[in-house]
């Protein structure tokens, strides 16, 4: 297995590498206006540049690790996961309860599913206006956006693993003599965790998304900020570099998500094996 695994990741990095090498040779032949896209090895140079702190490094001001991650890179890096985790948690925090009510009970699913269909489709970005004019600028109005952007894909996918529960288990459950709590905790929760993970994966990766949209608009700090600030001056390589830092982050999240869902449906591949 981690054989395959090493294997498919060395096949993955091909056409990365054959993308990369075409672009530096594309740049050094002078076939590219450097202002508009610079070279690979001219965006590394500025990757490093952008993560490196920007004072040397005194024993009598802290600790080296802590002068280590002062890079505005990572400073970036960091404000913008916390809101990504804060906003997702809010946001999956209401919709997996919600979820779980409207998937279970008929009642609560015709009373809420007219208006939720009605919101759902209306983008997180078409409320940056209303954000900024309630919350005005900062965090509150980024983790209202990111916690919309979380929320819809986990609660929809909560509500659809709950009610697609194969109904063979729903009455071989009630002629054991199961309530109605035992048959929600024991069959229709578990049945649903696929669909639930589904979703939060689906979640997190649309909370990525939204942050740095906000970070654009309504905060002065984050990796979207920076690509905002760096257009402004026409740094196409810090630009450059702060999209691959949010490739690298938005793939490192989706990784540690699928080894998360791995983990904790192994139960059930071992059901289906």
């Amino acid at each position: 297995m981690a054989k395959n695994n090493k294997g498919s990741f060395l096949q993955g990095l091909l056409v990365p590498i054959i993308v990369i090498a075409l672009w530096e040779g594309a740049s050094r032949a002078g076939w590219i206006n450097p202002q508009i896209l610079p070279s690979p090895w001219a965006v590394l140079k500025k990757w490093v540049e952008y993560a490196t702190p920007l004072k040397p490094y005194e024993p009598e001001a802290g600790s080296w690790l802590a002068w280590a991650f002062s890079g505005e890179l990572i400073m970036d890096a960091i404000g913008s996961l916390y809101r990504v985790v804060a906003g997702f948690l809010i946001g999956a925090g209401l919709a997996l309860p919600l979820g779980l009510l409207m998937g279970s009970s008929q009642r609560i699913y015709g009373l809420m599913n007219l208006t939720v269909q009605v919101i759902r489709p209306i983008p997180p970005i078409a409320y940056i206006p209303l954000a900024i004019l309630w919350f005005g600028l900062g965090n509150p109005p980024a983790l209202f956006l990111i916690s919309l952007g979380a929320f819809f894909p986990v609660l929809m996918n909560t509500i659809a693993g709950v009610r697609q529960v194969d109904s063979i288990y729903l009455r071989a459950a009630r002629n054991l003599g199961a309530s109605q709590s035992t048959l929600f905790l024991r069959v229709m929760l578990p049945a649903a965790v696929p669909y639930i993970l589904s979703g939060v994966r689906i979640g997190i990766g649309t909370a990525f998304i939204v942050v740095i949209v906000a970070e654009m608009i309504a905060v002065s700090n984050g990796l979207g900020f920076r690509i905002m600030e760096a257009r402004e001056y026409f740094w196409s390589d810090k630009i450059i570099a702060g999209m691959i830092t949010i490739g690298l982050l938005g793939l490192a999240i989706d990784l540690g998500m699928s080894r998360l869902n791995n983990y904790m449906l192994r139960w059930h591949r071992g059901l289906e094996n």
